[in-house]
């Protein structure tokens, strides 16, 4: 079975997030702090602003929603195919972020990431989350 770039993406994203101490599952260090594929909804202009790069509809879906100490919103994580550069998925990546109070975000296609905190300016090229 070939696995799609999307997929190949993700799984090293993943195992960034994993590496990170990140969880996906409650563990002895803690409970989970990912929640994948997570809705949020968009209004039409919201929509249209983003055009032909989102699939048109009305709840996008946040690919990594990293929750905080509480288990509150913190970073929207947005995963594009590997081809794809991440930073493409910044105006999508910000109305999530906006949509779930996050300050901060985080773009990767699994090889190229980038940090953004939306009160600081443009994103940064970092190795590790």
């Amino acid at each position: 079975m070939v696995m799609s770039k999307e997929a190949k993406a993700r799984i090293k994203i993943n195992k960034l997030l994993e590496e990170a101490g990140w969880r996906f599952f409650d563990s002895k260090e803690g409970k989970a702090n990912i929640v994948l594929e997570n809705k949020t909804k968009l209004t039409q202009t919201e929509l249209d602003e983003f055009g032909e790069d989102f699939e048109k509809t009305k709840k996008g879906f946040i690919d990594y929603l990293l929750l905080d100490d509480k288990g509150f919103p913190f970073i929207v994580l947005e995963a594009k195919k590997e081809e794809i550069n991440p930073l493409f998925a910044k105006e999508q990546a910000r109305k999530y972020a906006q949509s779930q109070n996050c300050r901060f975000i985080i773009l990767s296609n699994g090889n190229l990431h980038y940090f953004w905190d939306l009160q600081r300016g443009n994103p940064n090229i970092i190795a590790t989350f």
